[in-house]
Parts: C-alpha cells; structure tokens; sequence
C-alpha cells in the first residue's frame, strides 16, 4: 500500500537527502520538503532516530539513514528493478557510488593544505578515472544506455547526484566517457528531474 504521507527532513543543502528528493521527483510524488537551518539543529537532532539528517516520515513513522530511505522510495515507487538481479545490479551501483564518494569526502574536509593539495591531485588522477571507468564498463556491458534493464533506476539517480556535485567542484569531466556523459545528460533532460532541478534552491551543496 502506497503511503497516505511523506516528509523529507535535513538540512538546506542538497547532501544526503538529495538523491531521495530526485527519487520523489521522478515519481511526482508530494511530500514535505522539510528544511532545518543549522541554528534550529541541536533543539531538532534529539527527535531524530539516531542524532542525525535525513529523516524520512511514512504515515507519521520515522525512519533514518540515507540510503535506506532512498532505497524504499525507489522500490515504492518502481525505481528498483523488476527482480532480485535487477537488485543486486542496482545496489552494486549504489555501493560503487558510496566508496567514490567516501574517498573524495577525506579529501574535501582534509584540514592540512598540503595533504589536501596532495589528495586532490590523486582524486583527479587516480581515484576519479578509476570509478567513472567501472560506470562506463557496466554501461557498455548492459547496453542499453542504463545501469539496469532499459529505464531509470536508483542506479542512475545516484550516479547523476554524484556527477552534479562533483562537476561543481570541478573534479570530473566526462568527455573521456562517452556512455556516461550521454547518461548523465539523459538523466538532466528528463522532463521531472529538468523541472525539479530548475526550482530547487540553490545551495554550495
């Protein structure tokens, strides 16, 4: 059974909650897009399930972590897959997407100049070619333009979140990856994600 209400709380910045709110987007589903400034914080983090951001309610109950709330609104609103394989092919993509991002997280909050110079220089050179290569070889291997099957899955979301903040920060190109270049631009023009991405509020991230 569908759920009769959703609201989306975290901070006001795209962050963890950004690939539920695309999932949201695609499904044209309503929900409450609950934004905390970091002053209102500490009287909120109390009433989370574990003292952190995102918090998903489903018909008043709360739920936290932000992969397994986008993984139930995926599989609510068919962005899963249509069988367990299909699973299995989504969540490698996700995990791919979790170790990409937990790499260049150490280099973004480095405090020490040097080691930060130093990891940039290895998330550009090393790090960034090796992951966008296992996103093209997948690609090549599916054949149909997507991670899963022929149509946009959590796969695809994630890996375009995760391209939008990382070009921002300018830390990719995509020109040497041609089937993902042409991903990342058929995610950006579909019609919900077009429309939902030219309102939403402009935050650094």
């Amino acid at each position: 059974m569908a759920p009769k209400s959703l609201k989306l709380i975290y901070f006001n910045g795209r962050g963890r909650a950004e690939l539920s709110r695309l999932i949201l987007a695609v499904a044209g589903q309503k929900y409450e897009d609950v934004r905390i400034v970091g002053e209102n914080w500490p009287a909120e983090k109390s009433k989370t399930p574990f003292g952190q951001l995102p918090v998903l309610e489903v018909d008043g109950q709360t739920f936290g972590q932000s992969l397994a709330i986008a993984t139930y609104l995926a599989r609510e609103f068919n962005l899963y897959g249509k069988t367990n394989l299909d699973g299995l092919k989504i969540d490698q993509v996700v995990q791919l997407c979790v170790d990409f991002q937990n790499s260049a997280s150490k280099v973004f909050f480095e405090k020490d100049e040097n080691k930060k110079a130093e990891g940039l220089k290895n998330l550009r050179e090393v790090e960034v070619p090796k992951y966008l290569g296992f996103f093209e070889k997948l690609l090549k291997e599916n054949g149909s333009g997507y991670f899963v099957g022929s149509s946009l899955t959590l796969a695809e979301l994630y890996v375009y979140d995760l391209l939008f903040n990382f070009q921002q920060r300018s830390i990719v190109k995509l020109d040497d990856f041609h089937l993902l270049n042409t991903l990342y631009k058929k995610v950006d023009n579909q019609d919900k994600i077009k429309a939902y991405v030219s309102k939403r509020p402009f935050t650094e991230f």
